[in-house]
């Protein structure tokens, strides 16, 4: 059992990007935050990307999903244990194939595996619980992003932007008691982010990333594809609503024939399009968007950000939060949901029936 009152939660992500491992101590009862405590990352080789990317698209069983688990059970266990004071860990894994509607979600690595090495409970598979209930599974952070509303003391609605491999929207009305409360946060995927201009890099010059956006600001947005892409039927749906990151594979087809500096620009704008898209579903318009996440390293995005949004658009960090780790800390403050019994997901940010409290516990 957990024991009463606040305590501190190790969370970690290991987005579709493919960057690392990051790793966040968080202090809360699973309601509040009450303070940050230490941060963590650990790269992955491109040996190790080589092998997780291989797992893209992958399901339980397939072939190639287990050596993708122990690279991502072995980076998790690396990290994590040089932590101490952590009264038990939040393990996201590794997202493999995302299709709610179909198969269903695959997060590759095994709580009960981390369980063992690092000697604490491990709460994990955060995702299926929302997806056997009809939803979506994703995203999973706008609870905690309504905790981070309220202790920035946000008095009126604001948005966050995480851009990883997938952008997602959580807006959130601080005014209103309890993330699952009705009006208090709409979530959903943006379209992609980070994963088509890091694909693209990878594939042309042999880099991970677009550093800062360097080479999309050399080149121009093809304003043809910029159209097509915007009628992809995705983004005439309604939220809640999630993405996998290669569901779009005709915006990168339609890239092949685009110098290095014009694909780059081109998957670029298309990320920032694809949040103005979603900022029209907003409920009540925001002053600010606050971003996390990768992206925002990426000065390219973040102008044309600015430029698409009527609003201010700034790093977390404005607002005294740490962008990087954000998404880790998310998991730390779900973990202690999961071991409270309390939800993490409702309909207004996964499209679930109701409110429901996904995870499982592995323990040593």
């Amino acid at each position: 059992m957990l024991k009463a009152g606040p305590v501190w939660a190790l969370g970690a992500m290991s987005g579709t990007s493919l960057d690392g491992v990051d790793a966040a101590m968080l202090l809360t009862d699973g309601v509040r935050i009450l303070d940050f405590g230490p941060v963590g990352y650990r790269p992955y080789t491109e040996a190790e990307r080589a092998v997780i990317r291989a797992g893209f698209g992958l399901w339980p069983g397939d072939p190639g999903v287990e050596a993708a688990a122990e690279v991502v059970e072995t980076a998790h266990a690396e990290l994590l244990s040089g932590f101490s004071g952590a009264d038990l860990v939040g393990f996201h894994g590794q997202t493999l194939a995302h299709d709610p509607r179909g198969r269903g979600t695959h997060q590759a690595g095994s709580g009960d595996v981390l369980a063992q090495v690092l000697g604490l409970p491990v709460v994990w598979d955060f995702r299926s619980a929302d997806v056997r209930m009809g939803g979506q599974g994703a995203p999973l952070a706008p609870f905690y992003h309504a905790a981070c509303a309220q202790w920035m003391g946000a008095t009126g609605p604001l948005a966050f932007l995480n851009l990883g491999g997938v952008g997602n929207l959580t807006w959130v009305d601080p005014r209103v008691a309890g993330p699952d409360a009705p009006g208090a946060c709409l979530a959903f995927d943006t379209g992609p982010a980070n994963a088509p201009v890091n694909d693209l890099m990878l594939a042309r010059r042999g880099l991970a990333q677009d550093a800062g956006g360097a080479l999309a600001a050399e080149g121009v947005p093809d304003a043809a594809v910029l159209t097509a892409f915007l009628n992809h039927p995705y983004f005439f749906k309604m939220p809640p609503k999630s993405l996998d990151r290669n569901d779009f594979p005709a915006l990168v087809a339609a890239v092949a024939g685009l110098s290095d500096a014009d694909a780059a620009a081109t998957l670029t704008a298309a990320a920032a399009l694809a949040v103005a898209r979603g900022a029209e579903h907003f409920p009540v318009a925001v002053d600010r968007v606050l971003v996390c996440g990768g992206g925002r390293h990426n000065a390219t995005l973040m102008a044309m950000l600015a430029a698409e949004l009527p609003c201010t658009v700034a790093p977390v960090e404005d607002a005294g939060l740490d962008g990087d780790m954000l998404e880790a800390q998310a998991f730390a403050y779900l973990a202690v949901r999961v071991a409270r019994g309390l939800p993490t997901s409702g309909p207004s940010t996964t499209g679930v029936a109701g409110a429901v409290g996904g995870g499982q516990i592995s323990r040593p």
